[in-house]
């Protein structure tokens, strides 16, 4: 492809996207194709030879549209927010257009100084415990940061220690990842202990105590806490403060998985509800893919110190050695996560820092906020519903006063529209219905559309 059939090509693309994004708002919100629908429009066989861009473009309508989910619509009140943003769609277009491997500082200084820099004005923005400067990476979502959390705590313990006995602990209301990364990290799915939430669905710091004391009694080695801001179930957050307090009385790894709620901190006024406690953290963890307007993927991994961190993922083969890193004044980033390969995921990141400004994004989270208060506040005064959890940030969860089976046809209804959709998760053994706030584009009036539609169909 010459540079001028790139051209040509790049400029349709983007004239695609840019259309999508104007119209995404009239399109169902959920896509009803039915399993194997998508498959059945594609040739059994790839072609033998190359198709004109006319009939590839066509096709981005007659086959990927149908079967897509809009997480862009301002109706996406479903799962938490996969936010996208014109800044970040041209921050990823160079960066792929770049096409930089950046595992090492010498395979591309710019993508490891621009990270490591930009992830230090994060810090300033969201308010971060100043130890968590210069030690931030970009990992591809909360799962992955969670993961190396586990596996630099696991391998901090003292090596003549059968791994077998060590114990991780988090609430119950904890993502599954954290139960994934355990298996990962070579332990039992029962080396992880589920701790006791309270009526708001956070962890009990007595229940988090009585659970190291147990294990302790039974010769068994307490390694990692993961406390959660913002559960995906009801937004529940952790009291981080009294984690730390009770993980330090056995130098047990402290992990905050804030992976939605964390982008909020944006926000001064919203700080003492999200960073309590965070001096006194091992590491933690949020995703800017879910709330702070940069597509995915991209979530930021900070550790109070990087030693460990690196001490369990270095690897150095002989041909990775050059001579900046073995000077020690770089940072390879290869030895903060898994994979090798890393791409120039900080320029999109990048392009949203400087295109909003701090202005920008506290404007953005806000009026999310101020929506998701509006909501809760038409849940509580109609007789038909209660409201299952406290709504502190974006996240409004509630259930119909007529039991499980209205709830759920409730729900149905709303998605069958086209107009909106909604997700599910179960608190207090109850079925309930949760509207997460957050899309780039959603404004009040989008907020009110739905509630006006979930009165009429309830």
């Amino acid at each position: 492809m010459s540079a001028d059939e790139f051209r040509r090509a790049a400029h349709e693309a983007v004239d695609w996207v840019a259309d999508y994004l104007e119209r995404v708002e009239s399109l169902p919100v959920l896509s009803t194709v039915e399993p194997g629908a998508v498959r059945a429009l594609l040739p059994a066989h790839p072609p033998e030879n190359g198709e004109p861009w006319a009939a590839i473009f066509a096709d981005l309508d007659r086959v990927v549209l149908p079967g897509v989910t809009h997480w862009q619509s301002p109706n996406f009140f479903g799962y938490f927010p996969a936010n996208s943003s014109g800044a970040s769609i041209v921050g990823d277009l160079i960066s792929s257009g770049l096409g930089v491997q950046g595992m090492l500082w010498s395979t591309s200084p710019a993508c490891t100084e621009i990270e490591t820099h930009v992830l230090d004005w994060l810090v300033e923005l969201l308010g971060l415990p100043e130890q968590f400067r210069g030690n931030g990476v970009i990992q591809d979502s909360a799962s992955s940061a969670t993961l190396c959390a586990i596996l630099a705590a696991r391998d901090r313990v003292n090596p003549a220690i059968d791994r077998s006995r060590l114990r991780a602990y988090t609430s119950n209301q904890a993502h599954s990842s954290v139960e994934k990364g355990i298996r990962v990290a070579g332990l039992r799915p029962e080396q992880l202990r589920l701790v006791d939430v309270d009526d708001e669905f956070a962890l009990q710091p007595e229940a988090l105590a009585a659970a190291i004391a147990d294990d302790l009694v039974h010769d068994l080695v307490p390694f990692l806490v993961v406390a959660t801001v913002g559960t995906t179930s009801s937004g529940a957050i952790d009291p981080v403060a009294a984690v730390v307090e009770v993980a330090r009385r056995n130098d047990v790894w402290v992990h905050v998985d804030a992976a939605y709620a964390g982008s909020a901190a944006v926000v001064p006024e919203l700080r003492p509800l999200l960073n309590d406690g965070l001096d006194g953290v091992d590491s933690w963890c949020f995703d800017p893919h879910k709330w702070l307007l940069t597509n995915f993927d991209c979530d930021v991994l900070y550790v109070a110190d990087r030693s460990a961190l690196i001490s369990s993922l270095s690897v150095l083969p002989e041909y990775l050695r050059n001579a900046a890193s073995e000077s020690g004044s770089v940072i390879d980033y290869r030895d903060w996560h898994v994979p090798l390969g890393r791409r120039f995921r900080a320029l999109k990141l990048w392009f949203v820092l400087r295109h909003y400004g701090a202005v920008g994004l506290r404007a953005h989270i806000t009026r999310h906020v101020e929506s998701a208060a509006w909501f809760a506040a038409q849940v509580d005064a109609d007789a038909r519903f209660d409201r299952v959890a406290p709504a502190n940030l974006s996240l409004v969860c509630f259930a119909h006063r007529d039991g499980d089976a209205a709830s759920e046809q409730l729900l149905r209804a709303v998605n069958a529209t086209g107009e909106a959709f909604l997700t599910h998760t179960r608190l207090h053994d109850r079925y309930v219905i949760r509207v997460a706030i957050g899309g780039t584009n959603t404004e009040r009036a989008h907020v009110e559309g739905l509630w006006s539609l979930v009165s009429r169909l309830a």
